[in-house]
């Protein structure tokens, strides 16, 4: 992996579809973008990021997530998702993350990923998967 400078900046952009809205995953709830989805979409901002940064055979995996929901999004409104770098520690990188519909800001936090050597990471995967047979 190459050093990730802070600063570096990533996006992930959608369409909110019927599948993305809290009310199609719970009756109860209103048909608005699900914080899921919006959490989601500000993780694939992150990795945008990251993607010059990585070395063939190596991935990035969500550590922690810490967003805030602050205004509802109805189908079929874009939304667009920004991740900035803050801090790289070796493999530890930490961003700053915001999300906007149509009309202002949806969501914001604070997100930290980590760079895995994807070969090791999928051998650990079978290893559990094959434990439980």
């Amino acid at each position: 992996m190459r050093q990730v400078p802070v600063g570096a900046k990533g996006k992930y952009e959608f369409v909110v579809a019927r599948k993305d809205l809290a009310g199609t995953m719970e009756t109860s709830l209103p048909p608005v973008l699900a914080t899921a989805m919006m959490s989601l979409a500000m993780e694939l901002a992150a990795m945008d990021a990251l993607k010059p940064y990585l070395d063939p055979g190596e991935m990035s995996v969500g550590v922690t997530v810490n967003v805030q929901h602050i205004a509802a999004t109805p189908e079929g409104w874009k939304v667009r998702c920004e991740a900035e770098v803050t801090k790289a520690e070796g493999r530890r990188i930490e961003y700053v993350v915001r999300a906007f519909d149509e009309k202002e800001e949806i969501g914001n936090g604070t997100h930290v990923r980590a760079v895995v050597d994807r070969a090791k990471f999928d051998e650990r995967f079978a290893a559990k998967v094959k434990a439980r047979a």
